[in-house]
């Protein structure tokens, strides 16, 4: 008898024990906006609210047992990516992704919550992730930052701007990019806006939305992810693209908006502030 009612969304990413970040986080998300979480681990946390102190990678067999034996069990109306750390555990995620083509994958693939890795390894964890992951991903998010950091991995001269790099990973088979964090003017070709920061989302015809928003002080941790976290619980629930990148953005900001500080570290979002303003005192 089938009693499952809420999409189920498949979240790969590190283990976070202050919830911060990662799976956690995630799962967070997907409750509050009325979907549920099911988890594959990539790596365990050591850490508080101000930093993380150590990380133990997964093996990338357990990585991919964990997601089959879930999959095999259940039918799944999203996927996330977050970060990941070597690129046997890209390649594993990649495989399992595969035979799931119809279900939209969000793909946020950087974490500054996680330690840098070394300059070789982290430029063969991101030519894996544009490999391997970019080509299925139904949304690909990262920062202004990020994306030139990503397409350091295929520049060899020539045009080096925002636009040609997103060209670029469109042409790999990404539906959708979202850059985070663009300069709030930087569509209308207007002087910036002071406090200000964007989100702009390109498709197969080019700029689709450029959304600003005041910018908060914080510090936070985990903004990026309860972003992508909502966008694809969004989209579990049956909307496309657009719909809930601008939906997801609105839901963000009011989590920002009244994040906590669960100790001495940086503050963190609030993923039920919607939810705890309805309850009784």
């Amino acid at each position: 008898m089938q009693i499952q009612t809420s999409p189920l969304i498949l979240s790969f990413g590190a283990a976070d024990p202050a919830g911060a970040t990662g799976v956690q986080a995630d799962l967070a998300v997907f409750s509050a906006l009325a979907c549920t979480g099911l988890s594959t681990t990539t790596a365990l946390l050591i850490g508080d609210s101000a930093r993380i102190e150590d990380v133990q990678e997964v093996d990338p067999d357990w990585v991919s047992d964990q997601a089959r034996v879930l999959l095999e069990d259940m039918t799944v109306a999203a996927f996330k990516v977050g970060a990941l750390t070597n690129v046997e555990q890209v390649a594993a995620i990649a495989e399992i992704l595969s035979d799931y083509p119809d279900a939209p994958l969000i793909l946020d693939p950087f974490s500054s919550r996680l330690p840098a890795l070394s300059d070789d390894d982290a430029e063969e964890v991101m030519t894996a992730v544009r490999q391997l992951l970019v080509p299925q991903a139904t949304l690909l998010m990262l920062s202004q930052v990020e994306l030139g950091r990503l397409a350091e991995t295929w520049r060899e001269g020539g045009d080096e701007s925002m636009e040609s790099d997103i060209d670029h990973l469109l042409a790999l088979g990404c539906e959708f990019v979202l850059v985070t964090g663009t300069s709030a003017a930087a569509a209308q070709g207007e002087s910036a806006v002071p406090n200000t920061l964007a989100n702009t989302l390109y498709g197969a015809d080019g700029l689709i939305s450029h959304d600003a928003w005041q910018h908060m002080a914080g510090p936070f941790i985990g903004a990026g992810g309860t972003l992508s976290a909502a966008i694809a619980a969004f989209m579990a629930r049956g909307a496309d693209a657009v719909d809930a990148v601008a939906t997801a953005q609105e839901y963000t900001v009011g989590a920002l908006a009244h994040a906590q500080r669960y100790g001495m570290g940086k503050l963190v979002p609030n993923r039920f502030f919607h939810l705890q303003q309805a309850l009784p005192i």
